[in-house]
Protein backbone atom coordinates (compact mmCIF):
# COMPACT_ATOMS: atom_id res chain seq x y z
CA UNK A 1 0.00 0.00 0.00
CA UNK A 2 1.16 3.19 -1.02
CA UNK A 3 2.03 5.72 2.01
CA UNK A 4 1.88 9.45 1.70
CA UNK A 5 3.89 11.97 4.25
CA UNK A 6 1.75 15.11 4.85
CA UNK A 7 3.50 17.47 7.27
CA UNK A 8 -0.07 19.49 8.93
CA UNK A 9 0.42 23.13 9.95
CA UNK A 10 -2.65 24.26 11.30
CA UNK A 11 -1.96 27.54 12.39
CA UNK A 12 -3.76 29.90 14.06
CA UNK A 13 -7.64 31.16 14.33
CA UNK A 14 -9.71 28.47 12.55
CA UNK A 15 -6.53 26.82 11.10
CA UNK A 16 -6.86 24.17 13.22
CA UNK A 17 -10.34 23.34 12.89
CA UNK A 18 -10.65 23.07 9.06
CA UNK A 19 -7.21 21.44 8.50
CA UNK A 20 -8.75 18.41 10.94
CA UNK A 21 -11.98 18.24 8.37
CA UNK A 22 -9.84 19.19 5.67
CA UNK A 23 -7.65 15.72 6.40
CA UNK A 24 -10.00 13.51 7.71
CA UNK A 25 -12.05 13.84 4.58
CA UNK A 26 -8.52 13.40 2.74
CA UNK A 27 -8.00 10.01 4.45
CA UNK A 28 -11.40 8.58 3.87
CA UNK A 29 -11.89 9.37 0.10
CA UNK A 30 -8.11 7.74 -0.70
CA UNK A 31 -9.15 4.40 -0.93
CA UNK A 32 -6.33 2.26 -1.46
CA UNK A 33 -3.40 4.06 -0.03
CA UNK A 34 -2.16 6.00 3.53
CA UNK A 35 -2.15 9.54 4.69
CA UNK A 36 0.18 9.75 7.12
CA UNK A 37 -0.18 13.19 8.71
CA UNK A 38 2.51 14.62 11.04
CA UNK A 39 1.35 18.30 13.02
CA UNK A 40 3.73 20.99 13.54
CA UNK A 41 2.76 23.42 15.75
CA UNK A 42 3.89 26.17 14.15
CA UNK A 43 1.83 29.70 14.20
CA UNK A 44 1.46 33.27 15.93
CA UNK A 45 1.12 31.52 19.12
CA UNK A 46 4.54 29.45 18.68
CA UNK A 47 5.86 32.81 17.75
CA UNK A 48 5.03 34.76 20.97
CA UNK A 49 6.76 31.65 22.87
CA UNK A 50 10.22 30.95 20.71
CA UNK A 51 10.49 34.17 18.78
CA UNK A 52 10.25 32.81 15.58
CA UNK A 53 7.25 31.43 13.70
CA UNK A 54 9.19 27.95 13.01
CA UNK A 55 12.25 26.61 13.78
CA UNK A 56 15.27 27.25 12.12
CA UNK A 57 15.72 23.94 10.99
CA UNK A 58 12.04 24.19 10.06
CA UNK A 59 12.46 24.30 6.16
CA UNK A 60 14.71 21.08 6.17
CA UNK A 61 11.99 19.51 8.23
CA UNK A 62 9.66 20.08 5.68
CA UNK A 63 12.03 18.68 2.99
CA UNK A 64 11.62 15.14 3.76
CA UNK A 65 7.73 15.13 3.45
CA UNK A 66 5.57 14.63 0.19
CA UNK A 67 2.92 17.16 1.12
CA UNK A 68 2.86 20.07 3.41
CA UNK A 69 -0.96 21.31 4.48
CA UNK A 70 -1.22 24.79 6.00
CA UNK A 71 -4.63 25.42 7.72
CA UNK A 72 -4.23 29.28 8.53
CA UNK A 73 -2.06 31.60 9.34
CA UNK A 74 -2.20 35.05 11.20
CA UNK A 75 -3.31 36.47 14.30
CA UNK A 76 -2.64 40.59 14.19
CA UNK A 77 -3.11 41.20 17.65
CA UNK A 78 -0.58 38.89 18.96
CA UNK A 79 1.83 39.32 16.45
CA UNK A 80 1.69 41.67 12.66
CA UNK A 81 0.45 40.14 9.80
CA UNK A 82 4.16 41.29 8.19
CA UNK A 83 5.92 39.14 10.68
CA UNK A 84 3.96 36.21 10.13
CA UNK A 85 3.52 35.86 6.54
CA UNK A 86 7.27 36.42 6.40
CA UNK A 87 8.04 34.18 9.16
CA UNK A 88 6.17 31.07 7.63
CA UNK A 89 4.35 31.04 4.46
CA UNK A 90 7.03 32.96 2.35
CA UNK A 91 9.66 30.93 3.36
CA UNK A 92 8.33 28.03 2.89
CA UNK A 93 6.96 28.70 -0.72
CA UNK A 94 10.71 30.52 -1.81
CA UNK A 95 12.31 27.89 -0.21
CA UNK A 96 10.99 25.18 -2.12
CA UNK A 97 10.59 27.02 -5.08
CA UNK A 98 6.47 26.58 -5.01
CA UNK A 99 6.14 29.44 -8.13
CA UNK A 100 2.56 28.18 -9.20
CA UNK A 101 -0.19 29.17 -7.03
CA UNK A 102 -3.09 27.43 -8.37
CA UNK A 103 -6.74 28.79 -7.48
CA UNK A 104 -9.77 27.96 -9.33
CA UNK A 105 -13.02 29.74 -9.28
CA UNK A 106 -16.40 28.13 -9.50
CA UNK A 107 -19.62 28.39 -8.02
CA UNK A 108 -20.92 24.83 -6.36
CA UNK A 109 -24.24 23.80 -7.23
CA UNK A 110 -26.39 25.62 -4.23
CA UNK A 111 -24.13 28.01 -3.67
CA UNK A 112 -25.64 31.78 -4.91
CA UNK A 113 -22.83 34.39 -6.09
CA UNK A 114 -23.24 37.82 -5.81
CA UNK A 115 -23.84 37.64 -9.83
CA UNK A 116 -26.60 36.67 -11.75
CA UNK A 117 -25.02 34.07 -13.55
CA UNK A 118 -24.21 30.82 -12.84
CA UNK A 119 -21.80 30.73 -16.17
CA UNK A 120 -18.62 31.60 -13.30
CA UNK A 121 -15.52 28.83 -13.87
CA UNK A 122 -12.06 30.60 -14.06
CA UNK A 123 -8.65 29.34 -12.80
CA UNK A 124 -6.56 31.56 -11.72
CA UNK A 125 -2.74 30.89 -11.84
CA UNK A 126 -0.58 33.49 -9.77
CA UNK A 127 3.13 33.62 -10.09
CA UNK A 128 4.16 33.09 -6.42
CA UNK A 129 7.70 33.70 -5.42
CA UNK A 130 8.86 36.90 -6.67
CA UNK A 131 7.56 39.91 -8.22
CA UNK A 132 6.02 42.67 -6.08
CA UNK A 133 6.34 40.18 -3.05
CA UNK A 134 9.73 39.79 -3.28
CA UNK A 135 10.80 41.34 -0.13
CA UNK A 136 13.59 43.52 -1.61
CA UNK A 137 13.66 46.77 -0.39
CA UNK A 138 14.31 49.21 2.97
CA UNK A 139 13.93 52.14 5.10
CA UNK A 140 16.21 54.55 5.89
CA UNK A 141 16.08 57.63 8.48
CA UNK A 142 13.26 55.98 10.02
CA UNK A 143 11.07 58.03 12.36
CA UNK A 144 12.29 61.29 11.34
CA UNK A 145 10.51 63.51 8.69
CA UNK A 146 12.79 62.62 5.97
CA UNK A 147 11.92 58.40 6.47
CA UNK A 148 11.90 56.89 2.82
CA UNK A 149 10.53 53.21 2.31
CA UNK A 150 11.68 51.40 -0.84
CA UNK A 151 9.85 48.04 -1.55
CA UNK A 152 11.21 46.86 -5.41
CA UNK A 153 9.67 44.47 -7.83
CA UNK A 154 11.76 41.55 -9.07
CA UNK A 155 10.73 39.83 -12.14
CA UNK A 156 12.96 37.60 -13.38
CA UNK A 157 13.35 36.09 -16.98
CA UNK A 158 13.31 32.67 -15.70
CA UNK A 159 10.36 33.65 -13.23
CA UNK A 160 8.12 35.07 -15.42
CA UNK A 161 8.58 32.38 -18.47
CA UNK A 162 7.78 29.58 -16.28
CA UNK A 163 4.86 30.57 -14.52
CA UNK A 164 3.55 32.16 -18.16
CA UNK A 165 4.12 28.60 -19.69
CA UNK A 166 2.38 26.80 -16.95
CA UNK A 167 -0.40 28.88 -17.34
CA UNK A 168 -0.65 27.58 -21.01
CA UNK A 169 -0.21 24.15 -19.92
CA UNK A 170 -2.84 24.60 -18.34
CA UNK A 171 -5.03 26.12 -21.01
CA UNK A 172 -4.60 23.54 -23.10
CA UNK A 173 -6.10 21.15 -20.62
CA UNK A 174 -9.01 23.41 -20.61
CA UNK A 175 -10.84 25.68 -23.34
CA UNK A 176 -7.51 26.50 -24.78
CA UNK A 177 -7.84 30.17 -23.96
CA UNK A 178 -5.61 32.61 -21.90
CA UNK A 179 -5.63 36.05 -20.43
CA UNK A 180 -2.35 37.27 -19.25
CA UNK A 181 -2.91 40.49 -16.34
CA UNK A 182 -0.46 43.18 -16.20
CA UNK A 183 -0.53 47.18 -15.79
CA UNK A 184 1.51 47.50 -18.65
CA UNK A 185 0.97 51.44 -19.56
CA UNK A 186 2.10 52.44 -16.59
CA UNK A 187 4.48 50.28 -15.15
CA UNK A 188 7.14 50.02 -18.75
CA UNK A 189 9.77 47.87 -17.65
CA UNK A 190 8.64 45.11 -15.19
CA UNK A 191 5.02 44.86 -17.11
CA UNK A 192 6.00 45.20 -20.41
CA UNK A 193 8.44 42.60 -20.21
CA UNK A 194 6.07 40.31 -18.73
CA UNK A 195 3.90 41.39 -21.84
CA UNK A 196 6.34 40.76 -23.86
CA UNK A 197 7.61 37.20 -22.72
CA UNK A 198 4.06 36.27 -22.76
CA UNK A 199 4.05 36.67 -26.43
CA UNK A 200 7.01 35.11 -26.76
CA UNK A 201 5.89 31.93 -25.05
CA UNK A 202 2.45 32.46 -27.07
CA UNK A 203 3.95 31.13 -29.85
CA UNK A 204 4.72 28.03 -28.97
CA UNK A 205 0.78 27.19 -28.20
CA UNK A 206 -0.75 28.12 -31.47
CA UNK A 207 -4.00 26.95 -30.47
CA UNK A 208 -4.64 28.82 -27.39
CA UNK A 209 -6.55 32.09 -27.86
CA UNK A 210 -4.64 34.85 -25.86
CA UNK A 211 -5.45 37.95 -24.52
CA UNK A 212 -4.06 40.91 -22.26
CA UNK A 213 -5.91 42.97 -19.92
CA UNK A 214 -4.59 45.31 -17.56
CA UNK A 215 -5.61 44.57 -13.84
CA UNK A 216 -8.36 47.15 -13.60
CA UNK A 217 -9.87 45.79 -16.80
CA UNK A 218 -9.74 42.77 -16.26
CA UNK A 219 -11.14 43.03 -12.39
CA UNK A 220 -14.45 44.88 -14.16
CA UNK A 221 -13.92 41.61 -16.82
CA UNK A 222 -14.84 39.18 -13.85
CA UNK A 223 -17.63 40.88 -13.12
CA UNK A 224 -19.27 41.92 -16.21
CA UNK A 225 -17.99 39.39 -18.59
CA UNK A 226 -17.03 36.01 -16.66
CA UNK A 227 -17.74 33.54 -18.76
CA UNK A 228 -15.15 35.11 -21.31
CA UNK A 229 -12.57 33.77 -19.14
CA UNK A 230 -10.93 30.52 -18.76
CA UNK A 231 -6.86 30.94 -17.33
CA UNK A 232 -5.70 34.06 -15.65
CA UNK A 233 -2.27 34.47 -15.28
CA UNK A 234 -1.26 37.21 -13.25
CA UNK A 235 2.17 38.37 -11.26
CA UNK A 236 1.98 37.53 -7.58
CA UNK A 237 0.45 41.18 -6.01
CA UNK A 238 -2.64 41.11 -8.93
CA UNK A 239 -3.07 37.15 -8.83
CA UNK A 240 -3.87 38.21 -5.02
CA UNK A 241 -5.87 40.62 -5.90
CA UNK A 242 -8.02 38.79 -8.57
CA UNK A 243 -7.91 35.53 -6.62
CA UNK A 244 -9.95 37.19 -3.31
CA UNK A 245 -12.77 38.98 -5.93
CA UNK A 246 -12.65 35.61 -7.87
CA UNK A 247 -13.76 33.81 -4.44
CA UNK A 248 -16.31 37.16 -3.65
CA UNK A 249 -17.58 35.94 -6.82
CA UNK A 250 -18.27 31.93 -5.97
CA UNK A 251 -20.09 32.80 -2.41
CA UNK A 252 -17.00 34.08 -0.61
CA UNK A 253 -13.84 33.02 0.90
CA UNK A 254 -14.78 30.12 2.78
CA UNK A 255 -14.98 28.35 -1.32
CA UNK A 256 -11.29 29.56 -1.87
CA UNK A 257 -8.73 26.93 -2.12
CA UNK A 258 -5.33 26.77 -2.77
CA UNK A 259 -2.43 25.45 -4.26
CA UNK A 260 1.27 26.41 -3.78
CA UNK A 261 3.21 24.01 -6.68
CA UNK A 262 6.60 22.70 -7.30
CA UNK A 263 5.95 22.12 -11.08
CA UNK A 264 9.55 19.59 -10.88
CA UNK A 265 8.63 18.26 -8.02
CA UNK A 266 12.17 18.40 -6.25
CA UNK A 267 10.91 19.70 -3.06
CA UNK A 268 6.97 19.48 -1.60
CA UNK A 269 4.01 21.16 -2.51
CA UNK A 270 1.95 23.03 -0.26
CA UNK A 271 -1.79 23.56 0.27
CA UNK A 272 -4.04 25.74 2.03
CA UNK A 273 -7.40 27.53 1.77
CA UNK A 274 -6.70 31.43 1.95
CA UNK A 275 -9.61 32.87 3.94
CA UNK A 276 -7.40 33.18 6.29
CA UNK A 277 -6.79 32.82 10.33
CA UNK A 278 -10.25 34.32 11.24
CA UNK A 279 -9.20 35.12 14.90
CA UNK A 280 -13.04 36.80 15.41
CA UNK A 281 -15.02 33.20 14.85
CA UNK A 282 -12.13 30.94 15.99
CA UNK A 283 -13.90 30.23 19.13
CA UNK A 284 -17.96 29.86 17.63
CA UNK A 285 -17.18 26.51 15.52
CA UNK A 286 -18.88 27.49 12.19
CA UNK A 287 -16.08 27.94 9.86
CA UNK A 288 -16.75 26.56 6.61
CA UNK A 289 -14.27 23.89 5.80
CA UNK A 290 -15.00 23.65 2.19
CA UNK A 291 -12.00 25.60 0.84
CA UNK A 292 -9.85 23.76 3.15
CA UNK A 293 -11.58 20.57 1.79
CA UNK A 294 -11.00 21.46 -1.75
CA UNK A 295 -7.25 22.43 -1.14
CA UNK A 296 -6.63 18.95 -0.12
CA UNK A 297 -8.34 17.60 -3.17
CA UNK A 298 -6.05 19.34 -5.06
CA UNK A 299 -3.32 17.74 -2.91
CA UNK A 300 -4.29 14.16 -3.67
CA UNK A 301 -4.64 15.11 -7.15
CA UNK A 302 -0.94 16.50 -7.39
CA UNK A 303 0.08 13.18 -5.20
CA UNK A 304 -1.37 11.49 -8.14
CA UNK A 305 -4.57 9.92 -6.67
CA UNK A 306 -6.95 11.69 -9.09
CA UNK A 307 -9.94 9.43 -8.49
CA UNK A 308 -10.20 10.14 -4.24
CA UNK A 309 -9.49 14.31 -5.69
CA UNK A 310 -12.40 13.88 -7.92
CA UNK A 311 -14.30 11.82 -5.23
CA UNK A 312 -13.71 14.61 -2.88
CA UNK A 313 -15.19 17.41 -5.13
CA UNK A 314 -18.15 15.25 -6.00
CA UNK A 315 -18.92 15.37 -2.39
CA UNK A 316 -18.58 18.67 -1.98
CA UNK A 317 -21.21 18.86 -4.81
CA UNK A 318 -23.04 17.11 -3.21
CA UNK A 319 -23.67 18.82 -0.29
CA UNK A 320 -23.95 22.40 -1.28
CA UNK A 321 -26.52 21.36 -3.22
CA UNK A 322 -28.45 19.79 -0.49
CA UNK A 323 -27.79 23.70 0.66
CA UNK A 324 -25.51 22.41 3.24
CA UNK A 325 -22.45 25.16 3.85
CA UNK A 326 -23.86 27.66 1.77
CA UNK A 327 -23.58 30.46 3.44
CA UNK A 328 -21.21 31.98 5.83
CA UNK A 329 -22.03 31.12 9.63
CA UNK A 330 -24.89 28.95 8.26
CA UNK A 331 -23.81 25.02 9.52
CA UNK A 332 -21.52 24.41 11.78
CA UNK A 333 -17.68 23.07 10.85
CA UNK A 334 -18.67 19.78 12.19
CA UNK A 335 -22.08 19.37 10.53
CA UNK A 336 -20.64 20.17 6.96
CA UNK A 337 -17.44 18.12 7.83
CA UNK A 338 -20.03 14.87 8.63
CA UNK A 339 -22.11 15.44 5.44
CA UNK A 340 -19.11 15.58 3.16
CA UNK A 341 -17.73 12.28 5.06
CA UNK A 342 -21.21 10.53 4.38
CA UNK A 343 -21.19 11.53 0.75
CA UNK A 344 -18.24 10.15 0.33
CA UNK A 345 -19.72 6.88 1.52
CA UNK A 346 -22.89 7.06 -1.22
Amino acid sequence: MTTYRIALIPGDGIGTAVTEAAFAVAQKAARGVTLEGVTFPWSCEYYVEHGRMMPEDGIETLRGFDAIYLGAVGWPAKVPDSVSLHGLLLPIRKAFVQYANIRPHRLLPGVEGPLKTRDFDILCIRENTEGEYSGAGGRVHVGTPDEVAVETSVFTRAGVERIIRFGFDHAMKRRKKLASVTKSNAQKYSMVFWDEITDLVAKEYPEVEVAHYHIDAMCARMVMAPESLDVVVASNLFGDILTDLGAAIQGGLGFAASANINPDRSAPSMFEPVHGSAPDIAHLGIANPMAAIWSAAQMLDHLGETEASTRILTAMEAVTAQGIGTKPGQDKTEVITNAVLAALEA
